[in-house]
């Protein structure tokens, strides 16, 4: 599988620069932070690193409001600092991938900064402008995901501009031909340098509907999911006007024709639709985007039946792209607190980074996950999420799983800085600190390098071809198939031990050790799998 493009099947890892590592005391993770601790990453056994935005930006949304997209903000470094990253990263054999937030900018981008002047500027339809109603209102009905309505007013124009999120992150008008290659010279600049692929940031939302039609009321019922709280406004309207337009395709065809100029390379979109697994489907097909990856796993359901439909579901549709899978992010809370109910074991930390990274797909995995580290509690005084502040306490925001990367249990700050921190550090995240852990054979952290390794040795959970079994909750059951062999994967989802009679199979399975999980036995065709237990098995 030599020939097999290096993002088929990767685990990236995500880093957070803010709350990765700080090496100049001023409380904010940096790029030499990252350098310091690339040889960390590496030993995890993944093959690639996301770094989250670290450009120019005022931080009203921590770096996802850019303001300049080719320089790092002197909060992060330089670009220096990054060269010196990839240098390392490429040298340890970590392949690096950018974000790349492509629909909004802030609104202190020189770009909005002219816009914004007057109607008859080089600049003037570079954003989404649009006139007043007769009675003053907003021109439509839509609505910021951060709250309230989508636009805002400018007197210096006399008009409305769209914002999406923040007020502070106008959109960019991707009808404009101009502000796409704009748009893809940015992206050029960072292949350029080297990198291995992009991240795309809420990439359905590079489009509006031209005739700003009113986005349609939703029913009560349905104002659940897709990764934001039902007490926001935003979950009250089906979104088919405001994102997810036809027009995007033609420009993801552009983006995929920049980036088949450069070798092997890769761009993962981020897709937040009303259909998402369809969307994700269709943003892969005909040579758009090499990856994409929803809010379909980053749910409060973590049944067998849930894991099955969603990945099914995909399966159907997506007949040419190849999925991505992501249980946790910087956005949601941690993947130990909304699916553990309490468990922060290092057994239930394992079966979750085992089950994820047994789907057939790239898998995208949240810096401290390999710690087990839950969702921090942080104060209302302590917050720094627009987002959480706004819609405190029904929704306690994003800083949650924000927190700083727990190094030392011995330092004040857990070992991520000598200053102040810009989010607390909760002080049970220091028991799972990696020193802590570095040494303890039983840790989360060595079950995740001991399955992360095993994965490496299997080629068909990798790139192999997926098939589900017919199994009852708690048990996932599912084959992965490639060049004539078969592996067959169980999981016990459930706290108890569980007995199962597996549905007929082609041939006899014959038990793989190594994993790290807690192992089932087979017995007279039953298979006994203890409670957050998993089963590798080669079929004869």
């Amino acid at each position: 599988m030599s020939e097999t493009p290096w993002w088929r099947g990767a685990i990236i890892y995500q880093i957070y620069p803010r709350s990765f590592l700080d090496t100049d005391g001023d409380g904010v993770g940096d790029l030499p932070g990252i350098v310091e601790r690339l040889d960390y990453v590496a030993g995890l056994g993944v093959d690639a690193i996301w770094v989250a935005p670290f450009f120019k930006s005022p931080m009203a949304d921590f770096g996802y409001d850019i303001a300049d997209y080719r320089e790092v903000d002197p909060l992060f470094g330089t670009l220096e600092d990054f060269d010196r990253l990839l240098h390392k990263a490429h040298g340890l054999g970590l392949k690096v991938m950018i974000d790349q937030v492509l629909s909004h900018t802030s609104a202190e981008h020189a770009w909005f900064r002219e816009s914004r002047q007057s109607r008859d500027n080089s600049k003037s339809d570079w954003y989404v402008w649009a006139d007043a109603r007769p009675d003053g209102t907003p021109p439509n009905n839509w609505l910021s995901l951060f709250g309230g309505s989508a636009w805002q007013w400018e007197p210096r124009r006399g008009q409305y501009y769209l914002h999406n999120f923040l007020a502070s992150q106008p959109d960019l008008n991707f009808h404009n031909p101009e502000v796409r290659a704009a748009t893809l010279d940015n992206v050029r600049f960072w292949l350029d340098k080297g990198v291995d692929g992009v991240r795309l940031d809420a990439i359905n939302f590079c489009f509006h509907d031209r005739q700003l039609r009113d986005n349609p009321a939703k029913p009560s019922e349905r104002r659940v999911g897709r990764g934001f709280s039902p007490a926001n406004p935003y979950a009250f309207q089906y979104h088919y006007y405001n994102n997810t337009q036809p027009e995007n395709l033609g420009f993801l065809a552009e983006l995929r024709k920049l980036m088949d100029g450069y070798a092997d390379v890769a761009a993962l979109g981020e897709i937040s639709s009303e259909d998402s697994l369809a969307t994700m489907a269709e943003y892969t097909m005909h040579g758009r985007l090499h990856m994409g990856y929803s809010f379909e796993l980053l749910t409060e359901d973590f049944s067998a039946a849930h894991i099955r439909d969603t990945v099914r579901q995909l399966e159907a549709q997506m007949t040419e792209g190849w999925p991505c899978w992501a249980i946790s992010n910087h956005d949601v809370e941690r993947v130990l607190s909304r699916w553990g109910n309490g468990d922060a074991s290092a057994q239930l930390a394992n079966l979750f980074t085992a089950m994820v990274c047994s789907l057939r797909g790239s898998v995208c995995i949240y810096q401290g996950e390999e710690l087990g580290l839950t969702e921090a509690d942080v104060p209302y005084e302590s917050l720094r999420d627009p987002y959480g502040i706004a819609f405190w306490p029904q929704f306690k925001g994003r800083d949650g799983c924000r927190t700083p990367m727990p190094w030392s249990d011995a330092d004040a700050q857990a070992g991520f800085s000598h200053g102040m921190p810009w989010l607390p550090v909760p002080e049970e995240h220091r028991a799972r600190a990696v020193a802590q852990q570095q040494d303890n054979p039983q840790s989360v952290l060595n079950g995740f390098r001991t399955f992360m390794r095993w994965r490496q040795a299997h080629p068909a959970l990798r790139w192999g071809d997926m098939a589900f079994l017919e199994t009852p909750e708690p048990i996932l059951a599912f084959t992965r198939r490639l060049q004539g062999q078969t592996l067959l994967v169980v999981f016990n989802l459930g706290t108890s031990t569980v007995e199962v009679t597996l549905p007929a199979l082609p041939g006899a399975p014959v038990a793989l050790d190594g994993h790290g999980l807690q192992a089932g036995t087979m017995q007279d065709g039953k298979l006994q799998l203890p409670g957050h237990g998993a089963w590798f098995a080669r079929l004869g």
